[in-house]
């Protein structure tokens, strides 16, 4: 195995790690640990914890952070929003118009110009001909600055949230003799770590105390194989592992930037320069993509969500080599959105084992909405181009056709003025119909839903895995702790022939059977499992550590005995021997060494298992009597299986002797070591089902979402937690399965998987137990591979243990235990359980239909101002040579329907209603038939109101004309009524917008979204102020208090056409029985437009939404 040459001579930030190549480097190795166990003083104590010790130790070996990358100031953000385009295009018109406005040549204004240069009322206005271009120039301005500050504000709350998970990190450390928990990033070097199963190591240490450690390096070697550290072997620990097996402690050696993570980064950090070079040099070649070529680490930017100034750990996985010879691909927009695909297409994440894998992730959620703002955007560049083509062509025919008149040198000024004035008309219908707020939108309302999750004890990794809960249709949950309280206690035993439905007296046990069993339990557990007195008076005492561990420590203290003065006598030290629990051996043992030469091993582990290696039992007089199979299957039948069935764990504790005269046994042949056992005891554990649990499956039933349990443990105590908790239905046909039947009916002669037969066995498979990590991976894959049905299964899974890392990655969502998971689950998990509660994945699934639902609000509103915006500029254009709506009018509707709507209707807090229906199906079109009616039918009556008034409001107001008005006219109350009655339209279908499955109360629960409200009111007080006090910047003159209350009496129209287009249509689920399944929802589309460039044509092959992706 080779090891990576990352390692820095610059002592002592860091220690030299070169044994592996020179034979000597173990010995100096050795040595310096040594050396620095002396320095540090006893390695029991740790440091004394003196804050100037700890601050000298920060000064001279650094901090366990490593610097962020420096995020962008606001001034740049404003750059980038000033690389649009579209904003380009109108700030050139702008500017070009302004020139113009200043410019009037003798003889320009005559009649040999003909009617272009006719009609200007007065000299005043045509000299205020440049109030137009410097309002489009503001305009602009405002549109920048609003966009780079939600882009400072998207920054910030992902910044945030990287923040809010660091602190979830902590490590645990010895100071002052004392055993406590600190953040990762106050590790200093000299700290002696505690190191266990499931630990991603923060920093780089020296091995001082092992047990069966097995240490995962494959993040720094590529070497999948797990390396067995010992401290005569290779003692050198390195940040960024995994530890797989077995415990231990280590002399934190170098931290931060000096650990080979650390160093990991500086050299990334060295040619980041040089990467950034190359994105430029991409972005002059082909505008909007990048390619990195085989073997390149990811960029900086690809860690938005991951990396951040924090722990070591926190970044290592966003920088692992990508090792496929497949060129990779980001596609990117102005908006800041960008993916990543590999030659296929196919959208790609990295993964923590060096490679990277197909996954969807949040570069293709905000893909989705690139896509959509780039349909759209080539539609509006088509209308607009057709726009500036009917006007100059019109104006062309009529001018100097129809009238005859030749180009004279005098007009060319106001012939430029009209060319630019169409110009800007066209690119106003280009601004107003790219829906630039939808990747805002999906931005803001994923912001929203992940902030107000961490309140409900959800925190997410990835922020796409919001949304994909809401499509979920399975979860695979684990039992202890997720289902059940995780408080354990022994409630019932067998010991000495006799089987106690209640805790013994210690005085109806035998001397030696209880000394035998206090010091089994006392030793044989985790050194780091306690049980602590209450932080309250009158409160449970705290379980710290493994809770099976603690039950059973809390049977000692029952039986009136204490296991600490054991443990001091007998500390870690001088354990012989340790086989530490794992998904395979399903037990634990201890071997210590007699004064005699001899050894006595303590064993635990599930009962089934650790009775069929018992020979012996201790009967009621504590004297070992011989165990037969008969006697064994006499237990489990009226022992073992009586307790299962009452929901208990059953646990067996159990001891061996190896007499000195039979000398060492080979400790590495487990087979021969765990046999012969005499068993002491068999307990039954009970861990209440937590309370709020059966509603909550409940709850995910009526959603369409099938709830499976994945546990080790005996499949009768599974399934009566089943039955508790509402998993089993009396009178239903589901299977309970233990793993060895289910591998037995999925798995064909040759060993290997069949889907075929796994598809007949998942559908009604509702419980697995003694399952193992690859049982629970197996199924997960089974599911998802799955094609029974109509749609694929979308499935979420929850894990705790290292081992459970591949499933967790497996699933659409991975939910990691915050209280009992390991590091390493956490690292494999897309959220993080902090509370490790079942009801806290149900508020997952409602915050993810949330998202979806909001997004699609946000799309109803807007596409609807997008048609009804671009066909009254078009047609109104191409018919009176001048659009309705003024580029500074279409600006403020832009900024309306963009930011300011999608802050409204992406904040909607989620409701209890949304787990009444079944999930989306995975073809399930983005824009639903009722979708596609509200938006149809609520474009045609605004059609119908704006053409109206358009061509009649003259005399229905009784007021002038403002059709054909000449060049640099003032502004006319008739198109002001226009653009308000517009407004007003667009500020109440925003209210319509916030039902989209055909509710009819869309004012229930207003009162629940201020942000909402404020907005509405807000948009409407602005509306009053741009009217009355607009002007000719605005394009608007004052209306009267009869105008505005028609105006209003408009707008409202919409709430009651609303109302009256509320007709039926057929379900947008789709699937068999109404059930619906979908993978990643928004995300898993890539939208296929048509070529055809009318709006309605566009919004008709919509509602089609491929599954290309």
């Amino acid at each position: 195995m080779s090891h990576p040459p990352y390692y820095s001579k610059n002592a002592p930030t860091s220690l030299c790690y070169s044994f592996h190549s020179n034979p000597s480097g173990l010995y100096l190795i050795q040595q310096l640990r040594d050396s620095m166990a002396k320095m540090i003083g006893h390695f029991l104590k740790g440091l004394s914890g003196n804050p100037v010790d700890l601050e000298k130790r920060h000064a001279t070996f650094g901090k366990n952070l490593i610097p962020p990358k420096k995020a962008k100031t606001f001034l740049q953000l404003v750059w980038e929003a000033l690389q649009d385009v579209t904003l380009i295009i109108l700030e050139v018109a702008a500017i070009i118009s302004l020139g113009l406005s200043f410019y009037h040549p003798p003889g320009g204004d005559g009649e040999s110009c003909g009617q272009a240069a006719g009609g200007v009322e007065d000299e005043g206005e045509a000299q205020a001909g440049w109030i137009e271009g410097a309002a489009i120039l503001f305009s602009v301005i405002i549109v920048v600055l609003v966009t780079a500050f939600n882009d400072w504000s998207k920054e910030k709350q992902f910044r945030g949230l990287q923040s809010r998970i660091e602190q979830e990190q902590k490590f645990t450390v010895i100071r002052k003799g004392q055993v406590i928990q600190i953040p990762v990033a106050e590790i200093v070097v000299g700290d002696i770590a505690q190191i266990k199963y499931g630990d991603l190591l923060p920093a780089d240490g020296i091995l001082i105390q092992g047990n069966d450690l097995k240490i995962d390096e494959s993040s720094l070697t590529g070497e999948s194989d797990h390396v067995r550290k010992s401290l005569e072997k290779d003692p050198m620990l390195l940040s960024g592992t995994h530890v797989m097996e077995g415990s231990g402690r280590m002399v934190v050696s170098a931290v931060g930037l000096n650990s080979q993570t650390g160093i990991i980064f500086t050299l990334l950090g060295a040619s980041e320069h040089d990467e950034e070079k190359k994105v430029k040099k991409s972005k002059k070649r082909k505008p909007g993509f990048l390619t990195f070529s085989p073997k390149q680490r990811a960029p900086s930017f690809f860690s938005l969500i991951h990396t951040g100034s924090g722990p070591v750990q926190n970044h290592l996985q966003s920088y692992q080599t990508w090792t496929s010879a497949t060129s990779i691909s980001c596609y990117y927009e102005p908006s800041g959105c960008f993916f990543f695909t590999d030659s296929a297409d196919r959208p790609l994440r990295l993964s923590g084992g060096g490679d990277y894998e197909v996954h969807q992730r949040i570069h293709l959620f905000n893909c989705l909405s690139c896509q959509v703002s780039g349909k759209l955007r080539a539609c509006g560049l088509f209308m607009s181009a057709m726009t500036v083509i009917i006007l100059i062509l019109y104006f062309v025919i009529n001018t100097f056709l129809v009238q005859n008149l030749s180009w004279v040198a005098e007009c060319t000024p106001i012939y430029i003025q009209y060319f630019v004035k169409f110009f800007i008309i066209g690119v106003t219908v280009l601004v107003v119909a790219v829906p630039e707020g939808l990747p805002l939108a999906v931005t803001i309302s994923l912001a929203y839903s992940v902030k107000k999750m961490m309140k409900d004890n959800n925190l997410v990794r990835h922020l796409d895995a919001c949304e994909t809960m809401g499509n979920a249709t399975a979860i695979c949950s684990d039992k202890t702790g997720t289902l059940t309280m995780n408080r354990m206690t022994v409630v019932q035993a067998y010991i000495g022939d006799t089987h106690y439905k209640t805790v013994p007296e210690p005085e109806a046990i035998k001397p030696e059977t209880l000394e035998m069993l206090v010091n089994s339990i006392s030793i044989n557990s985790a050194y780091t499992t306690k049980i602590l007195p209450p932080e309250k008076e009158g409160g449970l005492p705290r379980h710290v550590g493994n809770k099976t561990e603690c039950a059973l420590l809390g049977l000692v203290l029952g039986l009136k005995r204490d296991y600490q003065p054991i443990r001091d006598e007998i500390p870690e030290e001088m354990l012989y021997k340790v086989y530490t629990f794992n998904s395979s051996r399903k037990s634990m043992s201890t071997v210590l060494k007699n004064a005699d030469g001899g050894f006595r091993m303590y064993s635990k582990g599930a009962s089934e298992i650790v009775l069929r290696k018992c020979s012996h039992i201790l009967d009621a007089q504590g004297q070992p009597r011989v165990f037969k199979m008969k006697d064994r299957d006499e237990m489990v039948r009226k022992v073992i299986e009586p307790m299962a069935c009452d929901g208990l764990r059953t646990i067996c504790v159990a001891y061996r002797d190896f007499p000195a005269e039979a000398g060492e046994p080979n400790w590495d042949n487990e087979n021969d070591i765990l046999d012969n056992l005499t068993c002491i005891v068999v307990v039954g554990i009970e861990d209440p089902v937590r309370p709020e649990v059966p509603e909550a499956i409940a709850k995910c039933q009526r959603a369409g979402i099938d709830v499976r349990m994945v546990t080790g443990d005996n499949i009768n105590t599974a399934r009566a937690i089943a039955t508790k908790c509402g998993i089993l239905q009396p009178g239903e046909e589901f299977l309970c399965l233990e793993g060895k039947e289910f591998n037995q009916q999925i798995r064909n002669d040759k060993g290997e998987v069949e889907q075929e037969r796994l598809d007949k066995v998942w559908p009604k498979l509702r419980v697995l137990a003694r399952s193992s990590p690859t049982d629970k991976h197996t199924l997960v894959k089974g599911i998802i591979d799955s094609t029974v049905g109509e749609t694929r299964q979308v499935v979420a899974v929850t894990g705790d243990g290292t081992n459970d890392g591949p499933a967790l990655k497996k699933a659409d969502v991975g939910f990691a235990m915050g209280i009992a998971g390991t590091d390493v689950a956490k690292e494999a998990s897309d959220i993080i359980l902090t509370d490790d509660n079942f009801t806290s994945i149900v508020k997952a699934v409602m915050w993810g239909r949330n998202v979806y639902d909001s997004i699609s609000k946000f799309l109803q509103f807007q596409l609807t101002v997008n048609v009804v915006a671009v066909i009254v500029a078009f047609t109104g254009a191409c018919i009176t040579q001048d659009s309705p709506l003024k580029a500074v009018q279409m600006l403020w509707v832009n900024l309306i329907m963009d930011t300011l709507a999608s802050l409204a209707l992406a904040t909607e807090p989620p409701t209890e209603s949304l787990l009444l229906r079944r999930p989306y199906g995975r073809d399930k079109p983005l824009i639903s038939r009722t979708m596609m009616k509200n938006i149809l039918g609520h474009a045609v009556f605004q059609l119908i109101i704006i053409f109206t008034l358009l061509f009649a409001g003259e005399v229905l107001f009784d007021i002038d004309s403002g059709r054909n008005a000449p060049l640099h006219s003032p502004p006319s109350e008739h198109y002001t009524i226009v653009f308000n009655v517009f407004v007003m339209m667009q500020l109440f279908n925003e209210i319509n917008a916030r039902k989209i499955h055909g509710e009819r109360n869309v004012f229930e629960g207003i009162y629940r979204n201020p942000i909402f409200c404020s907005v509405v009111l807000g948009t409407f007080a602005l509306q009053i102020i741009i009217v009355q006090f607009g002007g000719k910047p605005f394009s608007c003159t004052a209306l009267t208090i009869d105008q505005w209350l028609w105006c209003i009496f408009i707008g409202i129209g919409e709430l009651l056409w609303g109302q009256v287009s509320l007709f039926p249509v057929k379900s947008d689920c789709v699937g068999g029985g109404g059930r619906c399944g979908g993978k990643k929802g928004l995300l898993r589309a890539a939208v296929m437009f048509p070529s055809q460039p009318l709006p309605w044509q566009l919004l008709l092959h919509m509602k089609a939404v491929s599954n290309k992706v």
